[in-house]
Order: C-alpha cells, then sequence, then structure tokens
C-alpha cells in the first residue's frame, strides 16, 4: 500500500461509502522481510492491500507479487498489473530463505523492540528497527502523510533503511493502526507527537543512537520542520512536501494542471475564480462564501474548460451542493490548518535539511517550493535541494495512460540512497540517479 498523499480526498470520497475494510491486506504474512541475496542486494517483501505482496529494491524497482497455485509468485511491474518476468519462491517462514527472480537469499535478522509511547494526550504505537549488533547507527523517525492506515504494517523503509545500516523508528499516527486518538491534520499537534516519537527513540536505542531526525513524506514535509523547531535533532528529511499553505497548494495545482492541458493564461484566471472560492469554503465553510462559490460555478460550468479544473480539492467540492458539502464536511473535522505558513519555521530550523521534490509533482507541485527553498538556502538555511526530474509525488515515476491517467512504475535510483547517506553522513555526495542536487552554500552569510 502507499499513499498518493491528498490531503482530503479519502473522506470526501468515501464519505458516503461503507467503511472500507482491509480484511484482505497482506500485513502480518509471514513472509514479510528484507533478505540478503546472494550477490549482497536486498530486496524487501512487504504488505500490499489485497491478496498481493509488494517487493521492493534499494535502486528503487518496485513489483506486486502474486501467488499461483502451484506456490510461486509472480510479479507485476510497480503498480501497472503489467508482468515483468519476475517470479518469487518462498521457504516456510521458519526458514526465512526466498528465491527472487532465481537468486537466492536469506531474511535479515534486525534488532525490533515494539513499544507503546505517549504522545500529546494519546497512547502511540511504535517499532525501533535496528541493524543487528551493538554499534552507535543512525536513526531516521518516519512522519507519517495524510494517509489513514498503519505506518508500522506499511512503511517498507523500516525493514530498507536498516537493511543499508540505518535505524528507524516507525509509529502509527494518531488514529490510525494500534494508536489511539482520533486522525487528526492540526501540523502542531502532530509536531508534538513527532518529539514524543523522537525521544521514545532515543530512549529505546540507548547507547546504539547516532544521530537520530525525521523523514517526513507529504503532509509530513509540514510537520517535520515544526517537531525540529520544538526539540533538537540532527537532521530532516522532507520528501515531496511544500513550502506553501494548503490552500496555495490546491491554488497552484489546478494552475498547472491547466497549462499541461493546453488552456492560456484567460481560461485558468477563470479557474483560479473557482479554486478561490472553493478554498474559502473549505478554510471558513460561511454562508456567504457557499453562495460566491454556488455563483462563481454556476458562471462557468458551461466552458468548455470547467472540466480540466481540478486542484487538490476543489475538484471534489464542485459537484455537491451547500447541504451535502456540509453533511460531508462533518466527517473531516481534522484541525487542518488552512493558512498555515511554513516559511518562519524553516527560516528557524537549525538541523541540516534535505528536501527531495519531484518535478512533474502534479499533487504538490514543487516549483515555488523548490524556488523559496533555495531562497532560504541563499541565506544561510542549511538546506540542500533534489529536484528530480520525471518523478511525481511520492517519488515514483510513471507511465501515462491513452486517457492521461498516470500510473507508477518505480522509484528513481538514487532515492533511497539520498535517505540513507544524508541520515548517515548530514550531506550528499551522490550522484544519485538523474536528480539534480543543489548543496547549501559553502559560504553562507552570517
Amino acid at each position: 500500500m502507499r499513499s498518493k498523499s491528498r490531503l482530503f480526498a479519502l473522506a470526501l470520497l468515501t464519505a458516503a461509502l461503507p467503511a472500507l475494510a482491509w480484511a484482505a491486506d497482506t500485513a502480518g504474512d509471514c513472509r514479510i522481510g528484507a533478505y540478503r541475496l546472494a550477490d549482497g542486494s536486498v530486496v524487501d517483501i512487504g504488505a500490499a492491500d489485497g491478496q498481493a505482496l509488494r517487493w521492493r529494491r534499494f535502486d528503487g524497482t518496485v513489483g506486486a507479487l502474486h501467488k499461483g497455485d502451484d506456490g510461486r509468485w509472480t510479479s507485476t511491474l510497480g503498480w501497472t498489473d503489467r508482468p515483468d518476468g519476475k517470479t518469487v519462491v518462498f521457504s516456510d517462514c521458519a526458514a526465512g530463505d526466498i528465491t527472487f527472480d532465481t537468486m537466492s537469499g536469506h531474511r535479515i535478522a534486525f534488532d525490533v523492540a515494539d513499544t507503546t509511547f505517549e504522545g500529546d494526550g494519546v497512547k502511540l504505537a511504535g517499532r525501533l528497527v535496528l541493524p543487528a549488533g551493538g554499534g552507535r547507527v543512525p536513526i531516521v523517525v518516519l512522519i507519517h502523510g495524510s494517509e489513514d492506515y498503519s505506518a508500522r504494517d506499511f512503511y517498507a523503509l523500516q525493514r530498507l533503511l536498516p537493511a543499508q545500516g540505518v535505524g528507524v523508528f516507525v509509529y502509527d499516527k494518531r488514529g490510525t493502526g494500534a494508536s489511539g486518538g482520533k486522525y487528526s491534520q492540526d501540523f502542531s499537534l502532530l509536531a508534538d507527537d513527532a518529539v514524543a516519537a523522537m525521544r521514545e527513540a532515543r530512549r529505546l536505542a540507548g547507547a546504539r543512537a547516532g544521530r537520530v531526525g525525521y523523514q517526513g513524506g507529504s503532509e509530513g514535509g509540514w510537520v517535520a520542520p515544526l517537531a525540529a523547531s520544538r526539540a533538537p535533532v540532527d537532521f530532516v528529511i522532507v520528501g515531496f512536501g511544500l513550502a506553501v499553505s494548503v490552500l496555495e497548494e490546491d491554488r497552484s495545482e489546478a494552475i498547472l494542471e491547466m497549462r499541461l492541458k493546453g488552456h492560456g493564461p484567460a481560461e485558468i484566471a477563470k479557474a483560479l475564480e473557482i479554486t478561490d472560492a472553493a478554498e474559502a469554503v473549505m478554510a471558513s465553510g460561511s454562508a456567504q462564501d457557499f453562495a460566491r462559490f454556488d455563483a462563481v460555478r454556476a458562471q462557468y460550468r458551461a466552458e468548455p474548460w470547467y472540466k480540466d479544473v481540478h486542484g487538490n480539492f476543489t475538484w471534489m467540492l464542485l459537484p455537491y451542493d451547500e447541504a451535502a458539502l456540509r453533511e460531508k464536511g462533518k466527517a473531516m473535522q481534522w484541525g487542518t490548518p488552512w493558512r498555515y505558513d511554513p516559511m518562519p519555521t524553516l527560516s528557524t530550523v537549525k538541523a541540516p535539511q534535505l528536501w527531495i521534490l519531484g518535478q512533474e509533482d502534479l499533487q504538490a507541485p514543487s516549483a515555488e517550493t523548490g524556488r523559496r527553498l533555495e531562497t532560504l538556502a541563499a541565506r544561510g538555511q542549511p538546506i540542500t535541494l533534489a529536484m528530480v526530474p520525471r518523478a511525481e509525488h511520492g517519488i515514483y515515476e510513471f507511465e501515462t495512460r491513452p486517457d492521461g491517467e498516470r500510473v507508477d512504475t518505480r522509484n528513481p535510483d538514487g532515492y533511497f540512497a539520498m535517505l540513507r547517506d544524508f541520515a548517515r553522513d548530514g550531506r550528499l555526495s551522490g550522484p544519485y540517479g538523474d536528480a539534480v542536487v543543489t548543496p547549501p552554500p559553502a559560504n553562507p552569510p552570517k
């Protein structure tokens, strides 16, 4: 399973539907683990929704595994459902052996400690995964995105990084998995939880804790710097996050998608009248804002470009009248800070930061965020920016179907290596595939 991390799509699309049942998920399957193959490389076998498992390699290649009647598992490329020719055979779980694409391997033993700890007024479930042994290691605390499922069940980084000598602390965000409390998008509250997770990771690791810091994706890109501003850490890694507000995310996505669909400045300006009205509804919900939203979409509904108005959440509001939106909104009281400006926090974080952005990200358009980060770096903030061409949200490479929909194929080569190296060294020493890495200035202003 993975999150495309649209902040608000999940509840809006499912509010009127029966609760989703994840009984068929493969979380807890005894074959899940990282395996060292005969050539020294690693393949991770993780959980997925449905009856599949999912394999990943440190080079970014990934596929889904489907069990055949003969006990062999066949693979499909990325999320394409297209066979890639790979087969996998597992031994019984006690033996821990694997044959992956004709190469034998054995499950890697990690030092694992499950725990519960106090977040901000709630008990959270976490797990520390360290490379086996007694030496000091860097530790990455994984901060979730906006997904509503268990990170402990589905985050492959909890094995991929320890297999590379970097420890991981993974925890279920409040209201998900085995953690208590109510699901939230309150960045400040989630940052307090992240600080508690960092302290629990240090406590469990004891003398083995070397450099300790955060890795946050998407929504976690707002949360991780906040957490780093509240308690010292050694590094912050943000993937496919934003240095703009939630409302600005919607607006920038609408502009980008309209451009990609061939619309000019006049049409984009009209589309932004719609997104501005939709954003006001989300931020306030006042009768005046609903009236404005009704009026502007009625004005433009017959225009040929109207069907292409998207944004991060505007598109989900368009089909519904005020009564329906207010009813759906009852399930969306998540404390979302719609106008939160991350720049003041980013300007004060002292820990070295690595931001990895996808140049083709439609859900969290990266151009303005990249520009802002470069400005902060030029002013002396220790920010390294890695821009990955041909990568979308999640830092995934993708194919585009004839209907225009994207389907992801893999993570880019070098992506996981950037996470490992920055956690270990506090800097990148590349190259990392096709990523364009901009380190902070050698002599920043005082």
